[in-house]
C-alpha cells in the first residue's frame, strides 16, 4: 500500500518545479518578442530567445534542480529562477532605451508571476512538517516518542524521621535551605531511582496551532488552525517585496537607471526566505535586507519621481527599523534601565 506521504511529496515537487519553470519561460517568452518588435518583426531574434530559455530552463532542472535532493530549496530556487527573471526584466528595460522606443515595460507579469512562484516555493517548505489531512499537530513526529512515566513520591515520604514537623531540624536551622530553585544548587535523585525525564520535541514556531477551546453556540467561531494562518502569514511576509517589484514596473522607473537598484534590493530582500521564518536571524535579516535599504530606496523614489509609491510602504519600514534598533539596542542602555522612566 503506497504511503499517504508519497501524493503530497509528489505534489510539492510537482508544484516547486512548476514554479521554477513557469516564470523564466514566460518572461523569456514576452522579452523574445519585444527584442522580435525592436527589431522589426525579426522572427530569427525571437526563436533564438525562446530556445535559450527552454535551454536553460531544462539544463538547470536535469543538472541541478532534481540531482540535488538535499539542497537549500529556496536558495537554489532564488538563484535559478528569481535572479534569471529579473535579469531579463533589465534586459528588456534596456534593450527599449537603446532603441528609442518604448513597447513594454512589464508592469503586470513580474509581480504576479515572479513573486507568486517565490510564494509557492516558500508556502512547499512550510508545509512540509505539517499534515494536510486531520487536526494540525503542530507537527508529524518522525518516531515514536518515549516518556518516562515512573511515580514521584509525595513531600512526606522525603521528610528525614529525625526532622521536625516543619521539615529543618533544630541544628540546621541556620543552614539556608536546600532549595532546588536555587541557583548554584543541585539536588541529587534518591538512591535506587532514575531522575525524571522531561521530553520536548522541538518545532517550528510558526507551526503551533494557536486554536483555543470555547464554550457555547458560537464556539465553531473561535476555532482556528497553523495551517491556514501559515498562508496569511507567508504572504504577508512577501507583500513588501511584491509591492517594490511593482514600482520597478512604473514607466518612469522602469526607462531609468533606477530599475537597477530596486530590482537588485528586492532580490536582496528575499534572500531572508533562505533563513527559518521565525527564527534567530529573522529580525535582523528583515531589517538589514528589507526595510531600512527599502526605505532609502523609496525615500528617494517618492523625492525623484513623485507618488510612485504609497506613503504607507516607507512609513512602515521606518517604524520597523526604528523600533528594532530601539527595542534590541537602545533598551540595554544604563539610562533606559531606570524604573524612573516611562
Amino acid at each position: 500500500m503506497t504511503s499517504a506521504k508519497t501524493p503530497k511529496l509528489a505534489a510539492y515537487e510537482l508544484l516547486q518545479f512548476a514554479a521554477l519553470a513557469v516564470p523564466p519561460l514566460a518572461l523569456a517568452e514576452r522579452f523574445a518578442r519585444l527584442l522580435s518588435d525592436v527589431r522589426g518583426r525579426d522572427d530569427t531574434a525571437y526563436w533564438l530567445a525562446v530556445a535559450s530559455s527552454v535551454a536553460y530552463v531544462t539544463s538547470c532542472a536535469l543538472l541541478v534542480w532534481v540531482p540535488l535532493k538535499r539542497r537549500p530549496t529556496m536558495l537554489a530556487y532564488l538563484l535559478l529562477c528569481t535572479l534569471p527573471s529579473f535579469a531579463i526584466i533589465i534586459a528588456s528595460s534596456q534593450v527599449q532605451v537603446n532603441a528609442g522606443v518604448r513597447l513594454d515595460h512589464f508592469a503586470e507579469l513580474p509581480a504576479s508571476l515572479v513573486i507568486l512562484g517565490l510564494i509557492c516555493v516558500d508556502l512547499v517548505e512550510r508545509l512540509r512538517p505539517c499534515r494536510l489531512l486531520g487536526q494540525d499537530l503542530g507537527f508529524e513526529l518522525p518516531g515514536p516518542v518515549l516518556t518516562n512515566l515512573e511515580a514521584v513520591s509525595s513531600i512526606s515520604n522525603t521528610v528525614h524521621p529525625n526532622e521536625s514537623r516543619n521539615g529543618v531540624p533544630p541544628d540546621r536551622r541556620s543552614a539556608p535551605p536546600n532549595n532546588p530553585d536555587t541557583p548554584g544548587r543541585r539536588t541529587e535523585p534518591p538512591a535506587g531511582r532514575s531522575a525524571p525525564i522531561t521530553s520536548r520535541t522541538p518545532g517550528p514556531a510558526y507551526l503551533h496551532s494557536s486554536s483555543r477551546a470555547f464554550s457555547g453556540r458560537l464556539s465553531f467561531l473561535g476555532r482556528s488552525d497553523a495551517r491556514s494562518e501559515l498562508f496569511v502569514d507567508c504572504f504577508l511576509f512577501w507583500l513588501d517585496t511584491v509591492e517594490l517589484v511593482r514600482v520597478a514596473g512604473e514607466p518612469a522607473v522602469f526607462y531609468s537607471a533606477w530599475v537597477y537598484p530596486v530590482l537588485i534590493l528586492a532580490f536582496l530582500s528575499s534572500l531572508r526566505a533562505v533563513l527559518a521564518p521565525h527564527g534567530p536571524f529573522s529580525s535582523t535579516a528583515g531589517v538589514a535586507l528589507q526595510d531600512f535599504p527599502f526605505l532609502v530606496t523609496r525615500v528617494s523614489l517618492l523625492a525623484v519621481f513623485g507618488p510612485v509609491t504609497p506613503v504607507l510602504f516607507p512609513l512602515k519600514n521606518a517604524l520597523v527599523s526604528l523600533t528594532f534598533f530601539y527595542f534590541t539596542y537602545m533598551t540595554r542602555m544604563k539610562i533606559f534601565k531606570r524604573h524612573s522612566m516611562f
